[in-house]
Order: C-alpha cells, then sequence, then structure tokens
C-alpha cells in the first residue's frame, strides 16, 4: 500500500456515518487498516455499516451520536478511548440541509436546527476531540463545510450561514492548536449526489445544478471522498487550517 494512503491502526471517529460521505469515507479508511468509531443519530442505518465493514475484518464500533448534544460528542471519544485507547483522527460529517427557499421565507426553527447539528455539532465534536489529542500529543480533524460556506447560497441562506460558521470554527482552531501537533482542516465539497442532495432535488434540478460547475455535471461521492483521504493522510503534515474547495472549477469562474 502506498504511505501516503497507508492509515494503519489509526483509530478515526467519523460522525454521519450512515450514508454519504461518512459512510463510504468510513469503507475507504477501514481498506487502508484504520481502526473506526463511527456513529449517527440513525441507530439502524449506521449498525448496519458498523456490520458491513466488520464483516470485512476490519475493527469497527457504530453507536447512536445525536452531534448536537455535546454530552453525545464526550460519549464518541470516551468510546474510542474504551475501545482502541485514542483518538488519533476525527471527521465532523454530520450534518443537515433544508428546504429551499429565500431569507425572508426562512423561520427560526430552520435556523435552530441549523446551527444546532451543523454549527454546534462540529464545535462540540472538536471540543472533545481536542481534549483528547491535546493528551496524547496531537492528531489530525477535519470539518465537513461545502461550497454555501465560501459564498453565497441562494435560497439555501441557513445552511450557507451554517457552513460559514464551520469554516470560521476550523480556521480559529487551526491556529490555536497548530503548535500542539493538531491539524484541522475543512472540505468544501459543491452539489454531490448524496442523499442529502437527492432527497431535496429531484432529477431535472441535479442536472440543471450541474450546469453551473464548469466540469458540467454534480459530484459523485467518490469524488469528494478521494479528496478527503489525501486531507487525512498519516503523511500530509504541513497544511492545516485550509478549506478546500472540491467543485468542479466553480470558484474558479
Amino acid at each position: 500500500m502506498d504511505s501516503l494512503l497507508d492509515f494503519t491502526d489509526k483509530v478515526v471517529l467519523i460522525t454521519g456515518a450512515a450514508q454519504g460521505f461518512g459512510k463510504l469515507l468510513s469503507t475507504e479508511l477501514a481498506k487502508r487498516g484504520a481502526k473506526l468509531i463511527i456513529s449517527d443519530i440513525k441507530a439502524e442505518q449506521v449498525q448496519a455499516v458498523g456490520d458491513s465493514i466488520a464483516a470485512s475484518g476490519a475493527d469497527v464500533y457504530a453507536m447512536t451520536c445525536n452531534v448536537a448534544s455535546s454530552a453525545d460528542c464526550k460519549a464518541m471519544v470516551d468510546k474510542a478511548l474504551e475501545v482502541f485507547g485514542r483518538v488519533d483522527i476525527a471527521v465532523n460529517n454530520a450534518g443537515i440541509a433544508h428546504n429551499f427557499g429565500t431569507i425572508h421565507e426562512i423561520e427560526e426553527d430552520v435556523m435552530d436546527q441549523q446551527f444546532a447539528v451543523n454549527v454546534k455539532g462540529v464545535q462540540f465534536g472538536m471540543k472533545h476531540q481536542i481534549g483528547q489529542m491535546l493528551s496524547q500529543g496531537g492528531g489530525t480533524i477535519l470539518n465537513v463545510s461545502s461550497m454555501a460556506g465560501l459564498g453565497g447560497a441562494p435560497l439555501a441562506g441557513a445552511y450557507a450561514a451554517a457552513k460559514h460558521a464551520v469554516i470560521g470554527l476550523t480556521k480559529t482552531a487551526s491556529v490555536e492548536y497548530a503548535k500542539q501537533n493538531i491539524r484541522i482542516n475543512a472540505i468544501c465539497p459543491f452539489f454531490t449526489l448524496t442523499p442529502m442532495v437527492t432527497n431535496i432535488a429531484d432529477s431535472e434540478l441535479q442536472k440543471n445544478l450541474g450546469k453551473r460547475a464548469p466540469i458540467g455535471r454534480l459530484a459523485e461521492p467518490e469524488e469528494v471522498v478521494n479528496t478527503m483521504l489525501l486531507m487525512l493522510s498519516p503523511g500530509n503534515t504541513y497544511m492545516t487550517g485550509q478549506c478546500i474547495a472540491v467543485d468542479g472549477g466553480v470558484s474558479a469562474v
């Protein structure tokens, strides 16, 4: 195995692992030797992902976690210590979208949900992950933001606000802990064919959204996850505080 993508015996925490990026990343890291603690609010679905990964011979523990709860995020780190003894890598991937609508149409409960899951979920995750990484001499964290965190996102204002906040948390934390050997970055995908997108956009809308990218289509989940693997690589030791767009060229226009 190429050493750049060798995660042998690295203990990795992944939230939102029942589907989409989290599920695929869990599977790919397991193939590369990682030991996994995976979680999701969808208990049965994340357990099924864990069972599938375990059947391949990988070390994995699946659990329920509501990332909007600091106690649940702490419990995930505690379980990693109980099962594997440390936390080398954490991926704060869990997130939610909302129905399309202009700013004046966004209701208070939508804003509350976006910030509870997409913002607090990242901060709570990092709070407990960083605490452990400080005690063991370092680690790597990847937060999942969005292209909506780098620019305007018409009809998705609450989501954009939350994902901008993820970038603010990422950059701030990266500076605060760089000298403690903790790398913290964010990935910012364009619309990708995960359930988060396919559940709110029919095939015609997906086609129209894809036309916004110079590459002419939406991303496949594998294309985003491949970038995540490179950002998490144990050999990628000098990248921190970066928010990487995986966008088919959208940000180049």
